[in-house]
């Protein structure tokens, strides 16, 4: 049993798919004849997404996808086949990952969580992280200088993340040339999120917060690769795919993990 998605990569602009199987062991990428494990140990870049790497392969754009097996429940029993250097972007949402899952069944048991205990604190400029021990929750905020986003928060469950699946990456139209001068979005294209012009989205929204959504998705993608559920708050404000994992080192370098068991 397997599902197969295609379609353009969002930085490279060029053609690039996944066939998703279910197989034992760890959640992991293969290409390039070899294996890339989804954990934090193999993240090498978190310039605009979310890039893993090892002996000379990379990964890009796999937060999406593994928001969409955080939100399912997938933290092991899935290999997935790539062609190409970053996963396609498809509508700029997980949803259509999130659809594949689905398609391949129930995942297999959870491992047990990182139990948070002590508070973890990440300040860069005007981004923070807190972690902190506590019942389960994110809270994201974000802060644009731009009147159809300006201040937005998002607050939930890991029951709640589901709903965050299909809200789209965006972008600014003032920022496409640079961004393609520096080898970025390239594959940018209509239908593969939303781009905001100064009189604003050129798209309809699918909902008023679908900007601080996507972030929150972003990172529930990012904290998958904790490789087990985070028994913790989490709060995010003006986050960036740097921020969500330079946290979760800090928090993984700080202290061991502890881990409660399974529920029976």
């Amino acid at each position: 049993m397997s599902e197969r998605l295609e379609g353009l990569g969002i930085h490279g602009g060029r053609r690039a798919s996944a066939r998703l199987y279910r197989d034992d062991g760890p959640l992991r990428f293969r290409l390039g004849g070899g294996e890339l494990p989804a954990d934090l140990a193999h993240v090498v870049d978190t310039e605009r997404c979310t890039v893993l790497g090892a002996d000379g392969v990379r990964l890009a754009v796999v937060e999406h996808l593994l928001a969409a097996c955080h939100a399912a429940g997938y933290w092991s029993g899935l290999l997935i086949e790539v062609t190409g250097d970053e996963l396609p972007i498809l509508d700029g949402s997980a949803a259509p990952w999130a659809a594949a899952l689905v398609g391949l069944g129930p995942p297999p048991q959870a491992p047990p969580p990182w139990v948070v205990d002590a508070a973890v604190r990440w300040r860069e400029g005007t981004a923070e992280v807190d972690i902190e021990p506590g019942p389960p929750e994110l809270d994201v905020s974000v802060a644009y200088d731009h009147p159809a986003i300006g201040r937005q928060r998002w607050r939930g469950t890991p029951g709640d993340y589901a709903a965050l699946l299909t809200a789209r990456t965006f972008g600014f139209a003032h920022e496409l040339a640079a961004l393609r001068d520096r080898g970025l979005a390239a594959g940018a294209r209509p239908g593969s999120g939303i781009l905001f012009a100064d009189e604003g989205p050129a798209t309809p929204l699918r909902s008023p917060d679908e900007p601080v959504r996507h972030k929150a998705l972003d990172a529930v993608g990012d904290l998958a690769l904790l490789g087990r559920p985070l028994a913790g708050r989490v709060r995010i404000h003006r986050g960036s795919h740097r921020a969500h994992v330079d946290a979760m080192r800090l928090l993984s370098s700080t202290r061991h993990p502890r881990r409660e068991a399974a529920a029976p």
